[in-house]
């Protein structure tokens, strides 16, 4: 697709030497993020034992990351613009592995909330670093599409290694060894990198502006808390005041960003269709993910008595699908179309969301192992073809920027699909019936509920355990139906909001 916002250049057909390997750096960035999202849903039954967090402080240690790297992506992206992408990549690499220490040896829920947040800042760094690198290295537009399917299926065998690997630490170690193998990665990241990748920036980026980052900062936290909070416990006055403080605050920075002369986000990219279309639906499609995805790996060891490493290998094929759909994305949009490859990816993650909604307690392997892999090929298809489109709609000066508007869509999306989708899966639970003498705090959540009831007698316990794990099925199920619900409706979207897209195909 050639976009309307800049003509191409004559130097964008140049191949750059060592472009592949340089792609392989950015994979490990990728990966570093993608293991660290998944390792976490195994760990939250650990982390309930031993540092006994509230259900509320289970879902903010759950999406207080994902709060503020939305809240900064767009700055991130933008400050890469300006000092360079290698750099920013670099330094929050360091950054992230070493607050990932702070995240394996955190004491209290509230210092594992704390040490969340810090990781949100230095991830904001590096998603939105590897997009706009890849913009930069790679000029012809086949080998960008292919070197983006890559960077998509590199994301993809992250949540595979994750739940792998995170599982036979969970099994041999404390869950803060979860945190700690973003170490090597990290490691490998940053000393290959400071050799391999070359550095790219806006030649003319104009300052950084600090209010743009305040006001983007303060109106995405404030939206995103107004809606968990609201989705938990219903409209007060608190999240309903950071809300609408949230609200004025994205309000303002819109309107700062339509009169400064070099804006941390050209609001003009938004009048591409195409664009606007892929952003909207990469949100809508992590929305109805994300909450569902949270607590499946506590449905496969707190309901089923899976292991971890056992739980972890169990979603496999959502990894395998994304990966393998990922790699022929592209081909397959130049040789159909964009809205369909898009739409149909989408459709096919609500039917399998659909099917889910016939899980027990029982339930056996083939019903949702069949689903998942469907979740990941469609997921593979949908995310890659969407990149593509957000990375060919702008000139490579402003690839930081476009590519932290994508990542701010998938990050918003995973916040505001915990919040709503989880709060659905906890309110449902926490009104199961519960036998006499059952502690408060197994009301909280389910690893309450099994910790609960390994101090009670045993008929006592069995019957705690029956009714909590009923519930949590309960909300699980209904949870499911609504991603389901919202990833057919963004389908449709997809399909009229995408109409006459296509990838550029010049060799």
């Amino acid at each position: 697709m050639t976009s309307t916002l800049q003509p191409a250049t004559a130097t964008e057909g140049v191949k750059r030497p060592g472009r592949w390997l340089a792609l392989s750096v950015l994979v490990l960035a990728v990966l570093l993020v993608a293991v660290d999202a998944t390792v976490l849903g195994l760990a939250t039954p650990y982390i309930s034992e031993d540092l006994e967090p509230t259900g509320t402080q289970l879902l903010w240690i759950g999406d207080v990351y994902s709060f503020v790297i939305a809240g900064l992506l767009v700055s991130m992206g933008s400050l890469g613009d300006r000092i360079g992408r290698k750099r920013i990549l670099l330094v929050g690499a360091t950054a992230f592995g070493a607050i990932s220490i702070l995240n394996a040896y955190a004491s209290t829920p509230e210092l594992l909330i704390l040490a969340r947040a810090l990781l949100g800042v230095a991830g904001a760094t590096l998603m939105p670093a590897t997009l706009a690198l890849i913009r930069n290295l790679f000029h012809d537009p086949r080998e960008r599409s292919l070197a983006v399917g890559i960077w998509g299926a590199a994301a993809s065998a992250g949540t595979a290694i994750g739940p792998i690997v995170g599982g036979f630490l969970l099994e041999h170690f404390w869950w803060g060894s979860v945190f700690l193998i973003n170490l090597p990665v990290m490691a490998v990241l940053v000393l290959v990198g400071i050799r391999f990748l070359p550095e790219s920036r806006n030649p003319n980026p104009g300052p950084w502006d600090m209010t743009s980052v305040a006001l983007s900062l303060v109106g995405m936290i404030g939206v995103v808390y107004a809606v968990k909070e609201t989705a938990a416990h219903g409209i007060t006055w608190e999240p309903v005041a950071a809300g609408i403080l949230g609200a004025a605050a994205l309000y303002a920075f819109v309107r700062r960003q339509l009169t400064l002369p070099a804006p941390l986000l050209d609001m003009r990219l938004f009048r591409n269709r195409g664009f606007s279309g892929a952003v909207l639906a990469d949100l809508l499609t992590i929305l109805g993910l994300s909450g569902l995805v949270f607590f499946l790996s506590q449905y496969l060891q707190l309901v089923q008595g899976r292991g971890p490493l056992e739980a972890g290998l169990a979603e496999l094929p959502a990894a395998v699908g994304a990966v393998a759909a990922g790699l022929v994305a592209g081909t397959v949009a130049r040789r159909y179309s964009v809205r369909a490859v898009v739409s149909g990816g989408l459709a096919a993650i609500g039917v399998a969301l659909a099917a889910l909604t016939l899980l027990d307690q029982s339930t056996g392997y083939p019903l949702l192992g069949a689903a998942l892999l469907v979740v990941g090929v469609g997921a593979g298809f949908s995310f890659t073809v969407t990149a593509d489109v957000i990375l060919s709609s702008v000139s490579k000066e402003h690839a930081g920027s476009a590519s932290a508007v994508s990542e701010t869509a998938y990050e918003l999306g995973a916040a505001l699909g915990i919040a709503v989708l989880g709060s659905i899966v906890t309110g449902v639970y926490r009104d199961f019936a519960a036998p006499a003498g059952t502690p408060e705090g197994a009301r909280e959540s389910l690893g309450g509920a099994v910790e609960a009831a390994s101090g009670l007698p045993m008929n006592t316990a069995q019957d705690l355990l029956s009714s909590a794990r009923e519930a949590f099925v309960d909300g699980l199920t209904i949870a499911a139906g609504a991603g389901a619900a919202v990833l057919l409706a963004t389908a449709v979207a997809a399909w009229f909001m995408l109409k006459d897209q296509r990838l550029d195909s010049r060799p």
